[in-house]
């Protein structure tokens, strides 16, 4: 229609948005209440004036519609006690209570209130409830929002202290009707599990219908499935799945009898969309994609998914994303959101309103033990930091390498080539400055893991985990890792979705198996892996994100017990895990760091996001044009059988053929055709219906013209063929380490460790039996006993975690020289203490102390004779030695423990020593401690 003033615009747009919902709209005067089961009735007359819309169900009034011209929309809220009066008023003919659905709506922005709420509070709602929706609600005797309010404690067993404050304050957040909440838990302490404990109280004591667990990565979304299907209710001891149903969307059908949905959120887009999506399109996380559109594609209403389907959507790694296109997604649904993500940053607590429900970082995590913290150890070297050249005069020829089949063939060298560190290992290769690395680390890690060798006395690698930054760079490294450490196939493998071999088997590997004992990763593992037994990463690339390197440096950030890390591939461990270390070869602990990616679109969109994002269902007339470009420009550069190749995989389609669609779905003189034909064949029909045709008339175009692209094969080939540019093989250059060691930032880290040690222990001095002993000037006639170094060691981690002693041990390491290397804690916190209290002027390990006094003692003991003891009594005495080494003392009750009851025990003592017995024990107590 023409000439219509804003009000009757209005009015059109909610009558679209009413039949797509469901409902039958008719006049006042010619109404139908049996023509459906949900009616909306026009200018109804009320006691206090005609109602725009009336909504009935099944024949009886539940709400009402209070419509404004667009301009309002800016003042909808004002006109809530108009629309509240309606709903409160009689309606002619009938003696009706107040009806509780009221919307008001300009037909482009909606807000809706329940008035059966215990505290009615309107909301933005993307489009009208269902009538089946208010037939459900009105089946139950409260409301969601009132349900909120009967979640009863928490039980707080099992969970850690983060845990409980998170849902506490969740749930308060519920009850409050705050719609969005964020929930920031460390890497690696347990959001995932919260979140799941979370839901499961919706479910169970709110009644919640269904809650979507939204993911931006297949990856992620498996794993989710597999902890909610792990999980255990803690109130009834039966598995999540035996009482709730759990689905994992893999294609556009949703079934409708589950109450967890677990998806991508590029999934979801394309089921509002309801376009298909290969599972191809969501192996990567969109926030990764460099191409965001000025103008996101809309989504529309889609009657199999209406907007109440969820009651809640919890956001996995909510600090990407969920903005631009993907925020529609969000904005669809009449949800309570639930961010969960370990690294928030502004966007993040901007969307979900500053309403920060748990702020539990990494700090906090590592202070009460939760998370484990690191170190960084630094290689640099020349080329990394200063690149190179390779003469033409003296490299007349030179290597280089295809980029997707790596075959290698000479070339002429035409001018000098100059490159910079940053061009390496994308432009040009340098196998020397992998190897220097490679080789930096291998020769480095043994300080760093002194402990870690085994009965023949070979040093067993730690798990480590490679950032490469891409896969033929993983590749490199891989052949090169395997050659210095001389090392089998399964020593070291790569992790990436293009991997040969299942990456999950491979990681299953990893994390749980002996071998391999080094992955290589370009973007896999870098979010989302819970790898509690990796104790190194190597950085081999730069990122740029704060937030996305916060999520790789949390792959190391897991605890392990010792006998986990026994078990699962490390079997020379001596103690729990209670730090990693970052080795970082690339700079990427000093790169420059931004919070988030640009909102902007940005330049030089690769061809593989610019498939990726038409997978996805981004067909804007831009996306679709930048496509039609490049492949106009490949179609140039392709031989006959390359162009072939396309062809057989585009279902015959030459690539012009396929242009020509690209250009034409967007075509105005297309479009205008398309139009003129809908309405030729359907004259005569209503203006809504020939319009919904012209509409789906284009949309099909559309998917027409994008439909060769939902072939994973053919992105992949078109994006491989676009690889055929050659590297540049650096076999000239030499590299060398220019700088190596431990970052000097943890030098002053370290400092603070120690002092923070030493005021500890003299803080407690005077109340910890263990230090009176120490302290005491006559400490040597004391007894002195293990029991009490294992209760002030369980002291000190209990009160101060990150002063845990081998901890303090390593900050010493990296100011001072030390004199041997702790054992276990336990021998660590007595030659720490010995240090703080001035017994030792160099930190000495305590078993080289009780060495260094026994050799003392004994030469006392012969000075003058040629030897005081005999050979069996010097055997027994070496036995005491060392079990006052672990021990701390001895006594004659530790004589019926092994090693001596195999040897006869105190009987023995005492056929050896006679009436020297009580004095030996004595004196070597004594002594040993000196």
């Amino acid at each position: 229609m023409t000439n219509q003033n804003p009000e009757q615009i209005a009015r059109d747009n909610i009558d679209k948005q009413l039949l797509a919902c469901g409902w039958v709209i008719q006049d006042k005067k010619q109404f139908n209440l049996a023509a459906g089961l949900g009616i909306a009735i026009r200018e109804y007359q009320t006691d206090v004036g005609p109602a725009d819309y009336v909504l009935f169900v099944d024949k009886k009034p539940v709400g009402i519609i209070e419509a404004k011209r667009e301009e309002e929309g800016v003042r909808l809220t004002t006109v809530e006690d108009q629309s509240s009066q309606y709903a409160n008023a009689k309606l002619r003919l009938l003696n009706n209570d107040p009806l509780p659905f009221v919307y008001e709506s300009t037909g482009e922005i909606t807000r809706f209130t329940d008035y059966r709420d215990l505290k009615p509070r309107s909301r933005n709602v993307f489009t009208f409830h269902r009538p089946e929706t208010f037939v459900h609600w009105l089946s139950q005797s409260k409301t969601l929002r009132t349900r909120l309010h009967d979640i009863p404690h928490l039980p707080e067993e099992g969970l850690r202290d983060c845990q409980i404050t998170a849902i506490n304050n969740l749930e308060k957040s519920f009850k409050d009707q705050r719609p969005k909440a964020l929930i920031q838990m460390a890497t690696g302490s347990g959001k995932t599990f919260t979140a799941i404990t979370a839901v499961y109280r919706l479910l169970k004591y709110a009644k919640a219908k269904r809650i979507l667990f939204l993911v931006d990565t297949k990856n992620l979304g498996e794993q989710a499935e597999g902890e909610f299907r792990a999980y255990t209710a803690q109130e009834d001891n039966r598995l999540f799945t035996e009482l709730y149903g759990v689905t994992r969307l893999n294609s556009s059908f949703i079934p409708n009898d589950s109450q967890v949905y677990i998806s991508t959120i590029q999934r979801m887009y394309s089921i509002l969309k309801e376009t298909e999506l290969d599972e191809s399109a969501e192996e990567e996380n969109p926030n990764e994609s460099r191409f965001i559109p000025k103008e996101p594609v809309p989504v529309g209403y889609n009657e199999k998914v209406p907007i109440e389907f969820f009651d809640f959507v919890v956001i996995d790694e909510c600090h990407r994303s969920i903005y631009n296109l993907w925020k529609q997604v969000l904005d669809y649904f009449d949800v309570f959101q639930i961010g969960l993500t370990a690294t928030p940053d502004n966007r993040t607590f901007g969307y979900f309103n500053q309403n920060l429900v748990s702020d539990y970082g990494y700090e906090k995590a590592v202070i009460d033990g939760v998370l484990v913290p690191y170190n960084v150890f630094t290689i640099e070297t020349e080329i990394t930091k200063n690149g190179a050249s390779i003469l033409k005069e003296f490299s007349p020829l030179i290597d280089r390498r295809s980029r997707q089949t790596r075959k290698k063939f000479w070339e002429a060298l035409d001018e000098d080539e100059v490159y910079s560190g940053k061009q390496l290992d994308k432009d040009i290769v340098n196998p020397s400055t992998i190897r220097t690395i490679i080789k930096a680390t291998k020769d480095n890690l043994p300080a760093m893991f002194p402990d870690r060798m085994d009965s023949n006395g070979v040093f067993e690698v730690p798990k480590l985990l490679i950032f490469a930054k891409t896969d033929s760079h993983a590749e490199d490294i891989i052949e090169i890792v395997r050659e210095e450490f001389g090392e089998e196939n399964k020593f070291c493998k790569k992790i990436t979705y293009k991997s040969d071999e299942d990456p999950k088997s491979v990681l299953q590997q990893f994390r749980n198996d002996y071998y391999p004992r080094i992955a290589v990763t370009v973007d896999m593992i870098a979010t989302g892996t819970d790898i509690r037994p990796l104790e190194v990463l190597l950085f081999m690339r730069d990122v740029k994100s704060r937030s996305y390197y916060e999520q790789m440096k949390g792959r190391g950030t897991r605890t392990c017990t010792v006998e986990e890390l026994k078990a699962k591939g490390t079997p020379t461990a001596k103690f729990s895990k209670d730090h990693f270390v970052i080795i970082d070869a690339i700079g990427v602990e000093q790169s420059q760091k931004t919070d988030s990616r640009p909102l902007e679109k940005a330049p030089g969109i690769s061809l593989k996001d610019v498939l990726q994002s038409i997978a996805i269902g981004n067909t804007s007339e831009e996306m679709l044009s930048t496509l039609a470009s490049r492949l106009l420009r490949l179609d140039k550069q392709l031989n006959d059988k390359d162009k072939a190749q396309f062809a057989e995989k585009a279902n015959g389609m030459t690539i012009p053929q396929v242009v020509k669609q690209l250009l034409q779905a967007h075509d105005p003189d297309v479009i205008e055709s398309t139009k003129c034909e809908v309405q030729s064949t359907m004259k005569g029909m209503a203006p809504i219906e020939i319009e919904a045709a012209i509409t789906k008339a284009n949309q099909e175009l559309i998917e027409q013209a994008v439909a060769v692209f939902h072939s994973p094969e053919l992105r992949d080939f078109v994006v491989d063929i676009r690889k055929q540019y050659d590297q540049l093989m650096d076999m000239v250059n030499i590299d060398a380490v220019t700088n190596i060691g431990w970052v000097k930032d943890h030098a002053a880290n370290s400092a603070a460790v120690i002092e923070d040690f030493k005021t500890w222990i003299v803080t407690h001095k005077d109340e910890i039996t263990a230090l009176q002993v120490f302290y005491a000037q006559d400490y040597r006639h004391r007894t002195f006993t293990y029991k009490m170094i294992k209760e002030l060691c369980d002291t000190l981690k209990k009160e101060k975690p990150l002063l845990a002693p081998l901890a303090v041990w390593r900050a010493y390491e990296q100011l001072e020289k030390t004199n041997g290397s702790a054992k276990n804690e336990l021998i660590a916190l007595v030659s720490l203490i010995r240090k703080v209290a001035g017994i030792d002027t160099t930190l000495t390990a305590y078993d080289k102390t009780v060495d260094k006094n026994f050799q003392d003692w004994i030469f006392t003991k012969n000075a003058g004779k040629h030897n005081a003891f005999t050979e069996a009594q010097m055997q027994w005495l070496r036995m005491m030695k060392d079990y006052v080494a672990n021990s701390f003392s001895i006594d004659k009750d530790d004589f019926d423990l092994s090693p001596f009851n195999a040897e006869g025990g105190l009987s023995k003592m005492w056929a050896l020593f006679g009436d020297q017995t009580d004095s030996i024990i004595e004196e070597l107590n004594e002594v040993l401690a000196a």
